[in-house]
């Protein structure tokens, strides 16, 4: 988990006033869950390991595993009881504290994708391969800028106008800590900002505010 997290999963950065808000492309609490299971339920006279894939705009967890005999994903997506494929390595998740019940990996998954409003997985199943996909959330996928497209709020300027728009009163200073900037870079992209029309400081350094054009908080919005 720490390895995807931190390598593999970019977090979308915003703003919800002055507090940062970071945004998983799959919800944490449904990935780990995903993971538990590939591991509890695989089939380790199968030399493949787990796999897991992560493209632009999902994940894949791919599990040599097999489901109890004359299962369906229908048995799995419904209540069910418990029975893992490994009970002793279940055991020891569950004697772990990992782990809450057995049984309840597949609901906990979902549960946590409605609750963050993120798209449902999809499982596929044929004997031997178990395959669970994690389609990205629109929310993720609105703050993450598009490679070599429009600047987004997921950019600096973008950032900058959001932070602004928010609290108007804030120093340059002050956006720069908040977004992981420096002061100069912020600096600069607020003078571009400010030349292109797109921002506006009313009154003095001190005492003054910034205000943020209707016309630039569309295009921000819009990006």
């Amino acid at each position: 988990m720490e390895l995807l997290l931190t390598k593999y999963l970019k977090a979308a950065i915003g703003y919800r006033g002055i507090h940062r808000v970071e945004t998983l492309p799959v919800p944490e609490v449904a990935l780990r869950e995903a993971v538990l299971n590939a591991i509890m339920h695989k089939d380790y006279s199968v030399g493949a390991p787990i796999q897991i894939r992560v493209h632009g705009d999902r994940l894949k967890i791919w599990n040599p595993g097999e489901l109890p005999a004359n299962w369906s994903v229908t048995n799995l997506l419904g209540e069910h009881s418990s029975r893992p494929f490994n009970p002793s390595v279940a055991n020891a998740f569950f004697r772990a504290g990992q782990i809450e019940a057995w049984g309840r990996g597949v609901q906990r998954i979902f549960d946590a994708c409605r609750e963050a409003g993120a798209p449902e997985p999809r499982i596929r199943y044929q004997p031997g391969d178990l395959w669970i996909e994690f389609a990205f959330s629109p929310k993720y996928l609105a703050v993450i800028p598009a490679e070599g497209g429009a600047e987004s709020s997921g950019k600096t300027p973008g950032k900058i106008l959001e932070m602004l728009r928010d609290n108007p009163q804030m120093t340059l200073a002050e956006v720069a800590s908040l977004i992981g900037k420096s002061v100069s870079a912020v600096e600069r992209a607020s003078a571009k900002l400010v030349k292109s029309g797109r921002l506006k400081r009313v009154g003095p350094a001190k005492g003054g505010h910034w205000e943020v054009p209707q016309q630039a908080r569309s295009a921000n919005s819009n990006a």
